[in-house]
Order: structure tokens, then C-alpha cells, then sequence
């Protein structure tokens, strides 16, 4: 595959992800909100701060950020994507934010202004990054003396069942050559171990001060059918794998799949997400 090829596909890769988190932004933001505002808690934001959101994507926590500052305060979100980053423009015109500003930029070599930001807030970004320390480092710049960090990870995959249930299903039917934990690179799982962010943390001018854990859904469906139809959309390697088998092996893994949903109904809806990791960092 030349440059050429392998760009075009990067870039329908990003459009894609743009269309399906278009087409679940309400509800991942109304599924989630507990997350953004518990972060915003813990850095005790309020009226008047700067804060800098990492990895920003539709918005969040940087939206109900600006909420809390008011118009005295100002919110930075930075993504890597610009397709994203547009679904939170138009989510801030329509919830009348003047004050945040939204920029297209890589964590790892953030420009935001050295000592501008009374608080950096970092949710389900950090795990993905190609080096996270860089990432860190350009935030430590960022933040004023005193000011604190909060991020937002997954826990250990057996308290994550949306990363982790559709692997454990199709390893019923085939091998999965797919790392599901440990931090030796990019994925939801990086730092399940909370003593792998923690040195991290601590190599770069951060200090762990307090750590929570919330169990939220992140996607929810009248059956256990809406719940996978959401995991093939959303894709990935392991989707592919499943795209690889035979259609009644593929029918199974929906069924298994939808079997083990139906244990945990509430009423009329079926959910499926996990238990998130919110760490307080303060800057030494």
C-alpha cells in the first residue's frame, strides 16, 4: 500500500467515525454526562476558570465546561479531528456558548500557551494516544501552578463489557489475536492498571490525588439486536473478524451477544458499558 492509498483510507476511516458519532452523539452525551460533570467536580471548576479540554471529540466535558465558567471563564477543546470537533461546534451554538474556542491540534505537540489554564481535562483520550508522556508534558506547560488534571480511563476489561463482551463471545468461535489489556500501546485497556497511569502521572510533573470509579452504560437499545447493530457500526479489528466468518457463525455471535444483554434488562431497555476510572492529578 502506497502513501497515497493508505490516506485515503485514513481519511474514510475519519469520515465514517464522523457519521456514526453524528448519528449517536445525543445519546452518548446524554448516557455519559455523569462522567463529564463527576470530572469537572473533581477539578472543582466554576465560574471564571480556563480550562483545556484533551481530545475534546463532540464536546465533552468542554460544553457542560463552559456551562460552569460562565462568560467570565473560557474553554479551549483540542482534537485531532476536525470532522468531531465540528459536531461540538454546533452543539455549543445551539446551547449558546460564546466562550470556547475550539482547536485542531495534536496532544502530543500542543501550543495552548504555557501556564494558561486553571484546570485540563482529558476524557477516554489519553489510552489511544501514540505517546502519551508527550501528551502529558504539553499539558503540565499548559496549566498554571496549583492547577489540576483529570482523566478519564477504562478500569480492567472484565468490568468493561463493551470493549470486552464481544470478544469474549467470538472467542466461541475463533481465535481473536487481539491484545485486550496490558500498556504496551494504544487501546482501551492502557491503563486498567491504575499503577501504570499513576508513574506515568508522577514522570511528568503530576502528582495522583484522588481516584474514583463510575459504572455507566455508554450505549442502550430497546434489545440486545440495537446493541450489536451499534458495535458493528462503531467497527474495528475485532468487527472484522467477525466479517470474516461464515454468516451463521456471525448470526451466532449476535445471538450470544444478545442472550447475555437480556440478563441485565431494565424494563424496556438493554445496556451495555462499564466501569470508567476518573483520576485527580495536581501539577508539582
Amino acid at each position: 500500500m502506497d502513501d497515497v492509498e493508505r490516506k485515503q483510507q485514513e481519511e474514510a476511516a475519519r469520515a465514517r467515525a464522523v457519521g456514526f458519532w453524528r448519528r449517536h452523539d445525543e445519546m452518548e452525551a446524554r448516557l455519559t454526562r455523569p462522567v463529564s460533570e463527576r470530572m469537572l467536580d473533581l477539578g472543582r471548576v466554576s465560574t471564571g476558570m480556563r480550562v483545556l479540554d484533551i481530545a475534546s471529540g463532540r464536546g465533552e466535558p468542554a460544553l457542560p465546561a463552559a456551562h460552569r465558567v460562565g462568560p467570565h471563564g473560557w474553554v479551549l477543546a483540542t482534537d485531532m479531528g476536525e470532522g468531531v470537533l465540528q459536531i461540538a461546534r454546533e452543539r455549543a451554538s445551539r446551547e449558546g456558548l460564546k466562550n470556547i474556542g475550539f482547536q485542531v491540534a495534536d496532544a502530543e505537540a500542543l501550543e495552548a500557551g504555557e501556564q494558561s489554564f486553571d484546570v485540563a481535562t482529558l476524557r477516554w483520550g489519553l489510552m489511544y494516544m501514540r505517546a502519551p508522556e508527550r501528551a502529558l508534558q504539553s499539558i503540565h506547560r499548559a496549566l498554571k501552578p496549583g492547577g489540576v488534571l483529570v482523566i478519564a480511563s477504562w478500569a480492567e476489561p472484565a468490568r468493561v463489557p463493551w470493549a470486552s463482551l464481544p470478544r469474549r463471545m467470538l472467542e466461541r468461535y475463533r481465535d481473536v489475536p487481539l491484545p485486550i489489556s496490558g500498556s504496551d500501546g494504544p487501546g482501551v485497556f492502557r491503563h486498567a492498571d491504575r499503577a501504570t497511569l499513576d508513574a506515568a502521572l508522577q514522570r511528568n510533573g503530576f502528582s495522583t490525588e484522588a481516584v474514583e470509579e463510575l459504572d455507566i452504560p455508554v450505549v442502550e437499545a430497546s434489545d440486545g439486536s440495537g446493541i450489536v447493530a451499534w458495535i458493528r457500526e462503531l467497527g474495528g479489528p475485532l468487527v472484522k473478524l467477525v466479517d470474516e466468518m461464515p454468516a451463521h457463525l456471525q448470526r451466532a455471535w449476535e445471538a450470544d451477544i444478545c442472550a447475555e444483554l437480556e440478563l441485565h434488562r431494565v424494563g424496556e431497555t438493554v445496556t451495555l458499558g462499564g466501569v470508567t476510572r476518573l483520576t485527580l492529578a495536581g501539577r508539582s
